[in-house]
């Protein structure tokens, strides 16, 4: 009796078919996506590769900039000056997003980790929202200081500063986990309205600083004071950087829907970024080349290239030498 049931068991395990198991496993299979490290522009890599091949500029000469933005920050807190909070955030969010760029490549050809894609893209979208949302900081400090002294004085206090960083910071945290996440409609017009806005009252600022500046010689007065005539010129210059990291995105990401889905995607979208994640390396350095004395660096050295550099202004060609 117990063999019959035996044999009974073992003859309905064979013939029972495996194969409309199979069928649903492989539909299933089927339906769903894989995973792409290159987020679904494996045919069309070359803007991709462009925008991280720019972004190793951020790496070798950002990176080391930013950290010695930091530093010279910390150096100098007792006598910080009242945006000294938002370039150190910026710098720490761009020193951040240079130190990803190696796990790209390493991801990208190597480990095909999703985990390690996860994170990329959680440093694209800090990138994505802490430049301009830093910068648009340090261009309302400037436009209050210029513009309405009397009240920049009385908004001096350090907690107004850090009170708006720390909303920039809960906003770029936000915005960086819903793009990691992924998945969300029409979520690269987030991006778009930001960086229209953004740029838009970068622009007002600066140039309504220009023109402050530019009216404030006074009656009679052909040349502008030295240091406004200095943060005229700083802030011209910044202006033209703001204009070219910012103009490509802001002429190309509002016009999506007129590009095919993966040529905005694969294409324009990179290029676009590329010319926003330089500004990590710019940025520092625009900081760096304002200051008259970089700390930590030897005076030896600092006085070294000094005198070389007074020597060769002050050599005489031996053609012009007088007869003896």
């Amino acid at each position: 009796m117990a063999e019959n049931m035996t044999t009974t068991l073992n003859s309905t395990s064979f013939t029972t078919p495996p194969s409309p198991l199979n069928t649903t496993v492989i539909t299933s299979n089927a339906t769903v996506k894989p995973f792409s490290v290159f987020d679904g522009c494996d045919l069309q890599v070359e803007g991709i590769l462009f925008d991280l091949t720019v972004q190793i500029f951020n790496v070798i000469v950002g990176l080391p900039a930013n950290i010695l933005v930091i530093a010279i920050l910390i150096h100098n807190r007792k006598e910080p000056s009242t945006s000294d909070i938002f370039l150190g955030c910026l710098a720490f969010m761009d020193a951040y997003f240079g130190t990803m760029v190696p796990f790209s490549f390493l991801n990208l050809y190597y480990w095909h980790s999703k985990e390690v894609w996860s994170a990329i893209k959680f440093s694209y979208g800090v990138k994505d929202t802490s430049g301009p949302l830093f910068l648009s900081c340090i261009c309302l400090d400037r436009f209050v200081a210029v513009l309405f002294p009397v009240a920049f004085s009385q908004l001096k206090d350090t907690k107004y500063r850090a009170g708006l960083s720390v909303l920039v910071l809960c906003l770029t945290f936000a915005y960086a986990s819903a793009k990691t996440v992924g998945g969300l409609p029409n979520f690269e017009k987030v991006f778009t309205g930001e960086v229209l806005a953004t740029f838009t009252w970068m622009i007002v600022c600066n140039l309504s600083i220009l023109w402050a500046l530019k009216k404030s010689r006074g009656a009679g007065k052909d040349e502008m004071h030295p240091m406004k005539k200095k943060a005229f010129k700083m802030v011209l210059f910044i202006l033209c950087i703001i204009i070219c990291n910012y103009l490509p995105p802001v002429v190309l990401f509002p016009f999506e829907d007129y590009y095919p889905p993966d040529a905005f995607r694969c294409y324009v979208q990179p290029v676009g970024f590329a010319f926003i994640n330089i500004s990590s390396s710019i940025q520092p350095l625009i900081y760096l080349s304002r200051l008259e004395q970089v700390p930590f660096l030897p005076d030896a050295c600092i006085q070294r290239c000094r005198t070389c550099c007074k020597a060769e202004k002050n050599k005489i060609p031996p053609a012009q030498n007088p007869p003896a």
